[in-house]
């Protein structure tokens, strides 16, 4: 029997260095950053024009990434800060060169 390998990202966008932080789950990184980046979800992150990819984490099964999702919504702004400043201390866009988005 084959069994498929799934991955799933929790993700964090913001509008700019330092911005309004919106943490998120999905299945398919490109596809979700595309409809974030063209405002094609309606609510937060359209409303507060959230579409820099400033930090991601890759897992196997969905249960970790939405508990680590959850657990991170609780934290103080200054943790998810020093998070994203590990790995991407000037909050670059880390989507800006995927093919699917050099022209937006």
């Amino acid at each position: 029997m084959h069994k498929n390998i799934h991955q799933y990202y929790l993700y964090i966008l913001s509008s700019k260095y330092n911005g309004t932080l919106y943490i998120g789950v999905t299945n398919n990184l490109e596809r979700r950053m595309f409809e974030h980046k063209n405002k094609l979800i309606e609510g937060f992150s359209k409303n507060y024009n959230l579409y820099l990819l400033v930090y991601f984490e890759t897992y196997q099964y969905i249960n970790d990434a939405i508990k680590r999702e959850k657990n991170m919504k609780k934290w103080k702004r200054q943790l998810k800060k020093n998070l994203i400043e590990e790995e991407n201390p000037n909050w670059q866009d880390l989507s800006k060169d995927w093919p699917k988005f050099q022209n937006i």
